[in-house]
């Protein structure tokens, strides 16, 4: 007597099975591109012109700086960077602008800068500890340690004997 499966459906079945196990693998590896920051219009960005435009024409121009400087108020910053990544490694800048927009005192465009990724700078996380002073306390020292200190004597939690 036959049986209904031929040796064909469980060798299919595998190999659907082994591509969907590909896709799935490769996924992981599929490029991201990210958009952070101001969307530069390089035809706004050239209408703005030292001598000429001030704080309210420039913000009416670009719209909100990225940021201020924090110094002297008078150097406007738009920031723009688009981002490459594969899967889950860190993203690596691909192109950056920052534009510099600086003000004199009376608040006149003296200069406009636009510069790119020779800015960037990977700053790349220590792995050291930093060394404490002192005695190494355990877990449970430091959450049972203050019981009884707590509303003692010149804690000032209270009346003491020097003060009633």
């Amino acid at each position: 007597m036959k049986s209904g499966f031929s040796g064909g459906v469980p060798a299919r079945a595998a190999a659907v099975a082994a591509i969907a196990a590909a896709l799935l693998a490769t996924a992981g590896c599929t490029r991201i591109r990210d958009h952070h920051g101001y969307i530069t219009d390089s035809q706004l960005i050239q209408s703005v012109q030292a001598g000429v435009d001030n704080r309210e024409s420039v913000l009416r121009t670009l719209g909100r700086p990225s940021f201020e400087s924090e110094f002297d108020k008078n150097s406007w910053y738009y920031v723009s960077r688009n981002t490459e990544q594969f899967g889950f490694t860190t993203p690596k800048a691909k192109r950056q602008t920052l534009l510099i927009v600086n003000f004199d005192p009376s608040g006149t465009v003296s200069a406009v800068e636009q510069r790119g990724l020779e800015k960037v700078v990977d700053v790349g996380m220590v792995g050291d500890k930093t060394r404490t002073l002192g005695r190494e306390k355990s877990l449970l020292q430091d959450i049972f340690g203050n019981i009884g200190r707590v509303g003692g004597a010149g804690a000032g939690a209270g009346p003491s004997a020097d003060n009633p």
